[in-house]
C-alpha cells in the first residue's frame, strides 16, 4: 500500500463559540492543509495523478479561502475549530475522490507552524 500527500493553503477568519479565551474573538489564520491518500499503484505505476489530487484539494479549499468560516452553512451547526475544519475538508475531498480506487487516510489542518489538528478514519 502506498501513501501520497499533497498540501494546500487558505486564509480565513473565524471565532469560536462557547469558548472562553482569546479565540472567542474574531481572528484569522493562514492555514496549511495536508491530505494523505492511500492505494495500490495501477498499470501506470501511480496511485493517482498528483494533479488530480491537488485539483480536488484546491476545489475544497476555495470554499474556505478568504471567508469568515462562521458564515459557511456547515459551521453554523459546528464550531469552526481546527478539528471541525479538518473533518469538513476530509468529508468533501473524500466525495470528490469517490471515482478513484484510493482512500483518504488523513487531513491535517495547520493554524500555524506549531499547532495542527488532524482527522482520519479507520480504513
Amino acid at each position: 500500500m502506498f501513501e501520497l500527500t499533497v498540501s494546500g493553503y487558505f486564509s480565513a477568519a473565524h471565532r469560536l463559540r462557547g469558548y472562553k479565551g482569546k479565540c472567542e474573538k474574531l481572528h484569522g489564520h493562514n492555514w496549511k492543509v495536508d491530505v494523505a491518500v492511500s492505494g495500490e499503484v495501477d498499470e501506470s505505476g501511480m496511485v493517482i495523478d498528483f494533479t488530480i489530487l491537488k485539483h480536488c484539494l484546491e476545489k475544497v479549499l476555495s470554499t474556505l479561502d478568504h471567508k469568515y468560516l462562521n458564515d459557511i452553512p456547515y459551521f453554523k451547526k459546528k464550531n469552526p475549530s481546527s478539528e471541525n475544519t479538518a473533518l469538513y475538508i476530509f468529508s468533501r475531498i473524500r466525495k470528490l475522490l469517490l471515482d478513484y480506487d484510493i482512500k483518504v487516510k488523513r487531513v491535517i489542518v495547520w493554524e500555524n507552524e506549531r499547532q495542527c489538528a488532524s482527522y482520519s478514519e479507520n480504513c
